[in-house]
């Protein structure tokens, strides 16, 4: 079992909350300064809610598919790497107020791409700089840059 996630970076998190609580029907499953994230059954889908600059227009940060278990992670972590593209691996790292194992890749249009497992709960949206994931930080360059090793932007 799978689902699809999406991650907003929104300049009116409550509002968006509000909004997207209606839209699907369920509260959010996780809420924490700067950041909310929904779990909808139908469709299934993981809905992320970064809170941006404020005044800013709602945009993409990135996409991803939460999978279950570790064991789906390295499966697709060896089959995208088979299919030739560049993968980056985390394990046991701490961004999303989540402990999670992930693989990062870029589609064709760079944007990100996460396979991911929540692992636990943490107690932090950011991760340390130079690392893939940039919850939490604001972008205020309209486009984000791209840490060393092309690596993927943003994470959840």
């Amino acid at each position: 079992m799978s689902r699809v996630q999406l991650a907003l970076r929104v300049s009116d998190l409550e509002g968006s909350i509000g909004f997207y609580s209606k839209l699907f029907g369920v509260e959010p499953a996780k809420l924490r300064p700067g950041y909310a994230n929904f779990a909808v059954e139908e469709p299934p889908l993981k809905l992320v809610l970064i809170e941006g600059e404020p005044g800013q227009p709602t945009v993409m940060d990135h996409l991803g598919v939460e999978v279950f278990g570790t064991d789906e992670v390295t499966a697709a972590t060896s089959r995208l790497r088979e299919a030739g593209l560049l993968t980056v691996e985390e394990n046991d790292t701490s961004c999303c107020y989540a402990v999670q194992d992930k693989v990062w890749v870029h589609g064709p249009g760079r944007e990100p791409w996460e396979v991911y497992v929540v692992k636990s709960d943490a107690d932090q949206l950011t991760k340390a700089t130079g690392t893939p994931c940039r919850c939490g930080e604001p972008d205020t360059t309209g486009d984000k840059p791209q840490p060393a090793a092309a690596a993927p932007a943003s994470c959840c």
